[in-house]
């Protein structure tokens, strides 16, 4: 199957994933029917990246849950011409194919946030992911403000917001922890206004 885009034409996720693995280098993500490519990413917003990364799989394990914590990479179906590339995310039961490149059923999905996509991300994807009915939880890691912002369902289907610059953030479901601060251990001093 040919993944090539003719004009007015919009592919599908089948095709995106086919045409993406022939890409020499960079990451995409597809948005109506589109790829779009992600810009680098600068050393703060990796060291973020990275420390969260340790902190929920650290959680996860602490927990015992049947749970996997996933870095980037791992594509996220929104529907047939839309797949986003989270920066982490956690799948929990038997969800996770192996041999798959899309991840089905996420649980929680977390953004870090940078100048170029801090817009996307706190409004397209907010809406996007919790379009999905897996997704129990939504966090915005803002480095340069050290302040995380918490979306989460509640047993209602309602979506509460929470801002966090300290202490720990709960995710019932799956029920774990993180404590907000060592997502910025690895930054120098915050600046004092």
């Amino acid at each position: 199957m040919s993944a090539r885009i003719v004009s007015g034409d919009r592919m599908t996720v089948e095709q995106y994933l086919e045409w993406a693995e022939r890409q020499p280098e960079g990451r995409y993500e597809l948005v109506d029917g589109v790829p779009h490519r992600m810009s680098p990413e600068a050393n703060r917003h990796l060291l973020v990246k990275g420390a969260a990364f340790e902190c929920f799989r650290e959680a996860v394990r602490k927990a015992r849950l049947d749970c996997k914590v996933l870095p980037d990479g791992g594509t996220v179906v929104i529907h047939t011409h839309k797949a986003r590339e989270p920066d982490l995310l956690v799948v929990c039961g038997s969800a996770l194919d192996l041999d798959s490149m899309i991840v089905g059923e996420p649980v929680i999905l977390v953004e870090v946030t940078s100048p170029s996509t801090v817009r996307t991300d706190t409004g397209d994807k907010l809406i996007e992911y919790f379009s999905l009915e897996t997704v129990q939880h939504y966090l915005l890691v803002h480095p340069s403000e050290r302040k995380v912002v918490h979306h989460r369902r509640t047993d209602t289907g309602k979506i509460e917001t929470a801002i966090v610059s300290a202490g720990p953030v709960r995710f019932d479901p799956p029920g774990f922890e993180v404590e907000v601060e060592r997502f910025f251990e690895d930054l120098p001093p915050a600046k004092a206004h």
